[in-house]
This record gives C-alpha cells, sequence and structure tokens, in this order.
C-alpha cells in the first residue's frame, strides 16, 4: 500500500470573507447588525409569548422553540466569523471545528422538525377544529419537542463520530466560512464511502421526511379550506397558515440554494456566501414575519415593548429622584 500524505491535524483554515480590507469593517459591523436583529428579535418573540397567557397555545410554543434554534443557529456559526475578521486569522481548532458541524446539525435538524410538527399542528386546527384541542395537549406539544431533539442529537453525534475515524491530508482549507459537515468529509484522505452514505441517509430521513409532512399537512389543508362554504372562513384559514409557510418556503427555499450553488456555481466564494446566508438570513426574518402578519403576536409585542420602556421610566425616575435628594448626615 502506498504511503498517504496525512497527518494529524490540529486546525482547520476556513475562508476569508473578503481579501480587501477596506472592506472588512463594512462587512462586520453587516454581519454583526444581522446577528444582533436576530438574537433580539428571537428574545423579543419568546418572551411576549410567554409574558401573555392569551398565546398560551400550542401554536405559539412551537413558535417559542423555533425561536430558541434559531438563535442557537446563528450563534454556532456568527460570533466565530466576526472574531475571525476582527483577528485577521482564519483558523479554527479540531475540537471547534467538530463542534461547530456538531452543533450546525443539531439546531438546522431541529428546525426542520419544529417546521413540521407546526404544520401538523395548522392541519390539525383546520382540518379537525372541534378535536383541536384534545389532540393537541401540552403533554403532545412537548412530546413532540423532546423527540425532534433527541432525533437531532443522535444525528449530530453519529455523524461527528464518524468524523473522528477520518485522517485529513495536509490540506485542510474549508471553502466556507463556518465548519460544514460535507466539506470536512471531502478534506479526508481516509476511505468517506460510510460517511457519504450516512450523509445522504440523513438528508432522506431529516430532510425529506419533514419537508414531506409539510406538504400532506398543506395538501389537507388546501382541500378542506376549498370545500368551505364561506370565503371569509377561507381567508381566515389561509391567514393562519401564511406566517408558516412563509418561514417554509424561506427555510427550505435557502437549503435548496445551497444545494444548487454547491453543484453549479463555478466559484466558492458564492457558495460560501450562499451557506452563510442559509444560516443568517431566515433566522432572521422569522420574528418579522409572525409580527408584522399576526394581529396576536403584535398586541403582545406592543404590550412587552410598553412594559419595557415604563420599567425604563421608572428606574429613571428613581435614579433621578436619589441623585438630587440632599445628603444626610449622621451627628452623635
Amino acid at each position: 500500500m502506498e504511503p498517504r500524505n496525512e497527518t494529524h491535524v490540529s486546525d482547520f483554515l476556513l475562508m476569508e470573507v473578503t481579501e480587501d480590507p477596506e472592506l472588512k469593517p463594512l462587512l462586520f459591523s453587516l454581519f454583526l447588525s444581522m446577528y444582533l436583529v436576530t438574537v433580539l428579535g428571537n428574545l423579543l418573540m419568546i418572551l411576549a409569548v410567554s409574558s401573555d397567557p392569551h398565546l398560551h397555545t400550542p401554536m405559539y410554543f412551537f413558535l417559542c422553540n423555533l425561536s430558541l434554534a434559531d438563535i442557537c443557529l446563528s450563534t454556532t456559526t456568527v460570533p466565530k466569523m466576526l472574531v475571525n475578521i476582527q483577528a485577521q486569522n482564519q483558523h479554527i481548532s479540531y475540537s471547534g471545528c467538530l463542534t461547530q458541524v456538531c452543533c450546525v446539525l443539531v439546531f438546522a435538524s431541529l428546525n426542520s422538525c419544529i417546521l413540521s410538527a407546526m404544520a401538523y399542528d395548522r392541519y390539525t386546527a383546520i382540518c379537525h377544529p372541534l378535536m383541536y384541542t384534545v389532540i393537541m395537549n401540552p403533554r403532545l406539544c412537548v412530546l413532540l419537542i423532546l423527540l425532534s431533539l433527541l432525533i437531532s442529537i443522535v444525528d449530530a453525534l453519529l455523524h461527528s463520530l464518524m468524523l473522528l475515524r477520518l485522517s485529513f491530508c495536509t490540506h485542510v482549507e474549508i471553502p466556507l466560512f463556518f465548519c460544514e459537515v460535507v466539506q470536512v468529509i471531502q478534506l479526508a484522505c481516509s476511505d468517506t464511502l460510510i460517511n457519504n452514505i450516512l450523509i445522504y441517509l440523513a438528508t432522506g430521513v431529516f430532510g425529506g421526511i419533514p419537508l414531506c409532512g409539510i406538504i400532506f399537512s398543506y395538501t389537507q389543508i388546501v382541500s378542506s379550506v376549498l370545500r368551505m362554504p364561506s370565503a371569509g372562513r377561507k381567508f381566515k384559514a389561509f391567514s393562519t397558515c401564511g406566517s408558516h409557510l412563509s418561514i417554509v418556503c424561506l427555510f427550505y427555499g435557502a437549503a435548496f440554494a445551497v444545494y444548487i450553488s454547491s453543484a453549479f456555481a463555478d466559484s466558492s466564494r458564492n457558495t460560501a456566501v450562499v451557506s452563510m446566508m442559509y444560516t443568517v438570513v431566515p433566522q432572521m426574518m422569522n420574528p418579522f414575519i409572525y409580527s408584522l402578519r399576526n394581529r396576536d403576536m403584535k398586541g403582545a409585542l406592543r404590550k412587552l415593548i410598553s412594559n419595557i420602556l415604563l420599567v425604563f421610566e421608572n428606574c429613571l425616575v428613581y435614579v433621578s429622584v436619589w441623585s438630587d435628594a440632599p445628603p444626610t448626615y449622621l451627628h452623635t
């Protein structure tokens, strides 16, 4: 057997965001702003739902978990990229890269499963309204989230453990801004057949099955809505699905764009940009989609922001009164 040019790698080299030094501060500010909007927007969604008893329903329970998964997915990739831009150092440690691969898989798979659970919730609400509270009980909702999380963690750990068996060549440059399982596998010098088979199986199971569930749910929803005699009821039924359908199109559309760009794009930088958008843009847009299209959510957000401003104003008044108070002295 011929000796291979293999080595025990201690780190990987990520793609540089830009080679133009003048653009780096601009891109740093852009991605930092997008990340802050993602975190703050999704946190506001979680706080608004938690603080309003009228929103303690299965749909908003799933939405809170989706917002939390969005925050975690963006936090997995964006902060490291911002650190690399600021430090002008594109290296990531071997353990850090495997950790990033595992976290991206966990939260991307969790996103897909939660979107499927939300589609089932809308299907039950529209097609079986009289049985909705019986079917979508709190126990089932919690069970769906826990099952989704368990499946996502098992999938991510399986991929990560399979990466540990690979040997890597001296060329360890990843053509993305973050560590992604397919790109890491392509850098290996050892046999990757099992890893590739596992990738195809996981994509079919964790991408195809939830998507088929969503398509089936909306097929049944459309069929049920079209049989409704009232135009008002039709509009109301479709409007309750509009926000979720927009998020589904954004999430799976971005994933499909990554696949197309990796298969047909001539430039690896274009693929890297599209992949970065996949982990940033859908997560940033979700709070806007639900807050702009949902009257209950807008009311809860207005109430939450008013309460926050009231607390802040009371704190300012207290500080002002305390600072203007005359000093007191103790006389003995």
